[in-house]
């Protein structure tokens, strides 16, 4: 691998090796889909070639992600290889209402014991006389 191929990397290569996608062919799919954006220009092409120092803007999940690129990388290692090769500038996720779970839970502490459940039996007996 010669010097100046290290210094680039295909942009569908990279956000697999970032793990920011689970496989390449989904990297692949959202470029194409004009979901990505180099420097705030959108990219179609897969094959767009991209170098340290650019910063990247696409939706993951349910939020953007600002990510300004510092290496390429070689291979799509583990996460903290991973993580070591771009620098998030994204702003921090607000606790929002929405994230709350779906299964309500007893007064914060979760499940209710079986005494908890009791005293709850009792109380809606007594409100429905």
């Amino acid at each position: 691998m010669s010097e100046g191929s290290a210094e680039k990397l295909r942009l569908d290569k990279w956000l697999w090796y970032a793990r920011f996608f689970k496989t390449r062919s989904l990297a692949a799919a959202i470029v194409a889909g004009g979901g990505v954006r180099i420097n705030g220009t959108p990219a179609s092409k897969r094959s767009t070639m991209i170098t340290p120092g650019n910063v990247l803007t696409f939706a993951k999940d349910d939020h953007i992600r600002v990510i300004q690129i510092d290496a390429c990388g070689t291979r799509r290692g583990p996460a903290p290889e991973a993580q070591a090769l771009y620098t998030d500038l994204s702003p921090p996720e607000r606790a929002s209402a929405d994230k709350t779970p779906h299964n309500p839970a007893f007064d914060g502490k979760g499940r209710p014991t079986k005494k908890d459940r009791r005293q709850l039996d009792l109380s809606k007996a007594r409100h429905l006389e």
